[in-house]
């Protein structure tokens, strides 16, 4: 099935404000972040398209496009100071029916690949908990090294989970060839 890494599009609203507000259950915030996810206000599809329509689509925000339709975002965020050269990536698809299937692995390399040609990152990270088995597999197939774990940092349904983020060096990328 094609995936492709491309700016948002209006047509792509109703499908991305359906995963992101419209479905406040959604499978997906149990996963990303879900300490994080209650603090997250629930908006009206009126409002998430006037607001996404006020702005144009952001080059550190990319949909991921899956069989024809938005199935999920990547995004990157510098690590001040941005001189430092360090990128911090998001990655999240929304409909569990594209999860474990190697589409998030799919969308991580093509992304990491971008990011090192579009930008003088030295180093790329990704963030994430002990309880997100599939994104910290994706990584560490995409090339990533597990750098840093603050045990018990986050804690979700009465239950604490290791803050994990992993590293990956420009170097190591270019050595790799992907």
């Amino acid at each position: 099935m094609t995936l492709l890494l491309r700016p948002r599009r209006l047509a792509d609203l109703p499908e991305l404000w359906r995963w992101e507000h419209g479905t406040p259950d959604a499978e997906w915030k149990r996963w990303d972040g879900p300490y994080f996810h209650d603090a997250i206000s629930e908006l009206s599809y009126s409002d998430y398209a006037a607001k996404a329509i006020s702005r144009p689509p952001d080059p550190n925000m990319q949909v991921i496009e899956i069989g024809g339709l938005a199935r999920g975002m990547v995004t990157r965020s510098w690590e001040v100071p941005e001189e430092g050269g360090w990128l911090e990536l998001g990655i999240v698809i929304y409909d569990p029916a594209f999860w474990s299937g190697g589409h998030g692995t799919r969308a991580l390399l093509a992304w990491v690949s971008r990011c090192f040609e579009q930008t003088h990152a030295h180093v790329i990270t990704l963030t994430t908990w002990s309880g997100n088995a599939r994104m910290i597999g994706a990584g560490l197939k995409s090339g990533f090294r597990e750098c840093a774990r603050v045990r018990g940092a986050r804690l979700w349904q009465g239950v604490r989970y290791d803050s994990v983020k992993l590293d990956l060096l420009r170097g190591e990328w270019a050595e790799s060839a992907r």
